[in-house]
């Protein structure tokens, strides 16, 4: 028996990041029927991790890419994160570190930002094991109540 899956269709007003309920604290509202389902495996070589792994990257004070336009960014970010928006990862790649490896994010698993940053950086050569993918981006950050700042 084969079933056939759909997901949702958006709705009239749709938003990409997920935002806190104004009548019930501690609630979030999520709106995950826009955007394109990504793969977990984004590229050969890259590894995807999930927030028990970003926590220890953050811990260790190693780079965290927000892969999102400024206008997310300036919104709200993943403490210690810096701003290549994906259209520029090319053109930015010398501000990688080349050292430690970068998590890039974006706004959730069915975000295409930080696949399409990821790609563009490997097509331009720099190397699969210096890039690690945290797919839930800022969609899966928020709804486990992790903290987000402004970005600067």
């Amino acid at each position: 028996m084969i079933i056939q899956l759909q997901r949702i269709p958006p709705g009239e007003n749709h938003f990409l990041v997920p935002r806190l309920s104004q009548d019930e604290p501690g609630v979030v509202l999520v709106d995950a029927t826009w955007g394109t389902l990504q793969p977990m495996q984004v590229a050969e070589g890259v590894q995807t991790i999930g927030e028990v792994e970003l926590l220890a990257h953050l811990e260790k004070g190693w780079p965290v890419i927000d892969s999102r336009t400024a206008d997310f960014f300036l919104t709200s970010t993943i403490p210690s994160a810096q701003n290549i928006p994906y259209p520029e990862a090319e053109a930015r790649i010398d501000e990688l570190d080349r050292e430690r490896p970068s998590v890039f994010f974006c706004n959730g698993p069915q975000c295409g930002q930080s696949p399409t940053a990821i790609h563009a950086l490997l097509e331009a050569g720099f190397p699969a094991d210096k890039i690690l993918y945290y797919r839930g981006g800022l969609h899966d950050w928020l709804t486990l109540g992790l903290p987000v700042v402004p970005g600067r």
